[in-house]
């Protein structure tokens, strides 16, 4: 805040999008909105719809709550007769202050002044624009949080990791349990049944889906039944890590229809050569360009038509921002905690999808992780002897996976015991 001449930050949190206000309070919002105030001095203010106002007491900073009825549920008592302005004031913003407005995304388009554009609701950004107005400024923060190159979110400490590798963990063991039981006749519905752990809450829609996907606009799994042949694809997210998977339900290539018999050499075997020089490569001090490139050269997306960046940050959301783009100069560090995503698209032919996180930690915090969470430590060296013994994929010493599943393609998904491996051997 100081170095960008910031008196007060506004940060903005609602169920879907609270990662920046949970990162300093330890809650989000779950089911109606929030803001934190934050001031140059540390003085913090929250405030709270009517359902969330008794949460401040559970923060992690010091915080002084504002009852803020503008935040609740439709029709629930307003209660008072504060307006918003008011409550900002209260909240210590003045007519001059330097305003940092923090949503959940970056704009980067070089086409707009891109300080004046914000994802954070008009009747919140028009408040506290016109308080400020006579002498003051605001302008969108965001970037102090996500920025894929500086932002305090994206380094992670042992003990943030250590939470992330749980839903990861989750995430990944319930992808496989599922996968175990994918048979001809079962529905999506029965199938996604055994994707729910604990009560953890999803940070992406659950995708269970054979055949023709999203049909009359339904993404959630319907009562569709699994059928030989079939395209199958599945996602899965928990807070600190998504599995995602897709192939045919089949046993072998000889159950495909003949047009498809080459899936394995046209599709699956190129995308996981990519995923393994990925997972290989990935190291501290590697630029975004240079990964961005590598995967370009082993998998051409003018071939294989994959157009988001191949990989990108994750922590409680699934995808916070990216450091992987044709000119990025930001280099991986250690702290960051990255999806292996790279989406192939060949015309004719279902997917190919073995999607999953890893953490990178030096030495110094491979110590941490070892000595305060050796339960988390023994799961990452497991999956390391697996990804490099079993499937031949080199890591560097730095690269922790957070996934049962790293590396762990089965592309016919009737065939419950075998895989592909980086020598390209089902």
């Amino acid at each position: 805040m100081k170095e960008e001449g910031f008196d007060v930050l506004v940060i903005y949190a609602d169920r879907e999008h609270g990662g920046n206000f949970g990162y300093l309070t330890g809650f989000e919002p779950r089911f109606e909105e929030a803001v934190l105030v934050l001031h140059i001095t540390g003085k913090a203010y929250m405030l709270l719809g009517n359902e969330s106002l008794r949460m401040h007491q559970y923060s992690r900073i010091t915080v002084e709550a504002i009852h803020t009825p503008y935040f609740s549920l439709p029709n629930q008592p307003m209660g008072n007769t504060d307006t918003l302005q008011m409550l900002f004031e209260s909240a210590g913003i003045l007519k001059d202050m330097q305003v940092g407005m923090v949503g959940w995304k970056l704009f980067t388009s070089s086409l707009e002044d891109n300080k004046q554009l914000y994802d954070v609701p008009f009747f919140i950004v028009d408040t506290v624009q016109k308080m400020v107005s006579e002498s003051g400024i605001v302008k969108n923060a965001t970037d102090l949080f996500i920025n894929p190159d500086q932002g305090v979110r994206t380094k992670m400490n042992a003990n943030e990791i250590a939470h992330y590798e749980f839903g990861a963990t989750l995430a990944s063991s319930r992808m496989l349990n599922m996968l175990d039981n994918i048979e001809p006749g079962k529905t999506e519905m029965e199938l996604a049944d055994e994707l729910a752990a604990f009560g953890q809450p999803n940070n992406v829609q659950t995708i269970v889906a054979t055949g023709d996907r999203f049909t009359n606009a339904i993404v959630a799994p319907r009562a569709k039944k699994v059928s030989v042949g079939d395209t199958f694809s599945s996602t899965l997210g928990y807070r600190g890590g998504l599995t995602s998977r897709s192939g045919y339900v089949v046993s072998s290539a000889k159950q495909l229809p003949s047009e498809l018999n080459d899936y394995l050499e046209r599709l699956a075997i190129p995308y996981y050569a990519a995923t393994v020089a990925w997972y290989e490569n990935i190291a501290i001090g590697m630029t975004g360009k240079d990964m961005y490139h590598l995967i370009e050269r082993v998998l051409p997306k003018s071939e294989y038509n994959w157009h988001l960046n191949p990989g990108h940050l994750t922590a409680s959301e699934e995808w916070m921002s990216s450091p992987v783009y044709p000119d990025s100069t930001i280099t991986f560090k250690s702290g960051m905690m990255l999806q292996m995503d790279i989406i192939p698209k060949v015309a004719g032919y279902g997917g190919a999808s073995a999607e999953d996180g890893v953490a990178i930690a030096d030495k110094e915090l491979r110590i941490e992780l070892a000595e305060n969470y050796p339960m988390v430590w023994e799961r990452m060296q497991q999956r390391r002897l697996y990804m490099i013994d079993v499937l031949g994929i080199k890591l560097q010493p730095e690269i922790l996976p957070l996934s049962n599943l790293n590396g762990y393609f089965r592309p016919f998904l009737l065939n419950k015991t075998s895989v592909l491996a980086a020598n390209n051997n089902i």
